[in-house]
């Protein structure tokens, strides 16, 4: 038997980018089998694994599921983050969370991110014009990769150049190579040390940035405490770089296996954030929210889940869930009334989802707009997968034009 099929038999989550080439007949394999399935991570941790819509949408805002570590009774808790890095949003309940992250809730409203626009659309168009001097190249490293490195730099107030050792310490973390596991360790050890070197950079010399205004929170008005400035960087840095990777990549992905939509959205811009909604919908960039901890024993879809024992929700599956979503298999731009998950729901909703929404409509539609002929380089079922249960992405890209 495949290492594929041992997974949708045993519902075991995996790394095998094999099967993050396609894992859909999965995902639905898996939600046809129950609303809670009894599951481990790759590295043998158990886990409560949550698939249908409803439920999944319930528990993304039940109080009663913890985000917070101290709640974890064994099982699987995600990385192991040491505390300058671990006091961020994805590792709080409130009050705590909600204390942080009105501190940077303003940073991303969907009127600030308006006026991005015009400066994303320089970055795209300038990374484009590279592209443009060839008839080959890989957009993950042309397009999807830069691009949000260059963005999250100008909120940063840091050049990209200047985060491309994150970048790298990040898909380490991510898709960590399981011969040499110390890597892992080494990754998060640097990330640390160069977060605290850049907020001690900003604090001897601030600008107009959200780095600046976050130190300024921190050292007048109190409002944070110094591990929780560093780890919140962190979180905005690794959630502003690598789901917005894939929701590009993914999107470009979907222009190229169906032309006929690279000729409506040329035809008409309006379509794109339909599109890219579509996309985060069948496409999910992150397969499963973060873990979290029942505070009691919680019944979820008939299940009770103990107090302490780690549960994920499957965005992807209740993404694809037939119950809401009508022909889930079908990529339909021009889907009414079947809202996604995957950006969250509730107060976890992803604090950058107007950004990445429109970092992937603008690099798309320029996309659309210089590449008239663009066509794949390969065979679909010949590109590579990352290497990560984490995350649904694309390591390149290989286009011709």
């Amino acid at each position: 038997m495949s290492e594929q099929a041992e997974v949708i038999g045993t519902f075991s989550l995996t790394n095998d980018p094999r099967f993050m080439a396609d894992p859909y007949p999965a995902y639905a394999l898996w939600s046809q089998a129950g609303p809670v399935l009894r599951t481990t991570t790759p590295d043998g941790a158990a886990v409560w694994l949550v698939t249908r819509h409803a439920d999944v949408r319930a528990a993304l805002n039940d109080p009663r599921l913890s985000l917070n570590r101290a709640s974890a009774r064994g099982g699987y808790t995600g990385f192991a983050l040491p505390p300058v890095l671990d006091a961020n949003l994805l590792n709080m309940d409130p009050p705590d969370h909600t204390r942080v992250r009105r501190l940077v809730a303003k940073a991303f409203t969907a009127r600030r991110v308006e006026a991005l626009r015009p400066r994303i659309q320089a970055f795209a168009d300038g990374l484009l014009d590279v592209v443009a001097s060839g008839n080959e190249a890989d957009l993950m490293a042309a397009l999807a990769v830069p691009l949000p490195l260059l963005v999250i730099g100008e909120l940063f107030g840091v050049p990209a150049a200047g985060l491309e050792d994150f970048r790298r310490w990040t898909t380490t973390l991510v898709a960590p190579d399981p011969g040499q596991p110390e890597q892992a360790k080494v990754a998060v050890a640097n990330m640390a040390r160069f977060l605290q070197d850049l907020v001690a950079s900003k604090r001897a010399a601030p600008g107009d940035d959200l780095l600046s205004a976050m130190i300024a929170a921190r050292d007048e008005d109190d409002r944070l405490g110094e591990e929780e400035l560093v780890s919140l960087a962190f979180l905005i840095l690794w959630a502003g770089y690598e789901a917005t990777v894939h929701l590009i990549g993914n999107g470009m992905l979907m222009l190229l296996r169906e032309p006929e939509h690279l000729a409506a959205l040329r035809g008409d811009p309006e379509l794109l954030p339909p599109f890219v909604e579509e996309v985060s919908r069948f496409m999910t960039p992150t397969p499963y929210a973060i873990r979290r901890f029942p505070l009691q024993d919680v019944e979820i879809g008939g299940t009770v889940i103990p107090a302490g024992q780690t549960v994920l929700l499957s965005l992807a599956c209740a993404n694809r869930d037939p119950a809401v979503h009508r022909d889930p298999g079908a990529f339909t731009p021009a889907r009414e009334g079947d809202g996604h998950l995957a950006f969250g729901r509730g107060i976890h909703h992803c604090l950058g989802a107007p950004l990445a929404r429109a970092e992937a409509q603008i690099a798309i539609g320029a996309l659309v707009r210089r590449f008239p002929d663009l066509a794949l380089a390969a065979p679909v079922d010949e590109l590579s997968w990352q290497a990560s249960f984490r995350s649904h992405g694309l390591l390149r890209l290989p286009v011709t034009f």
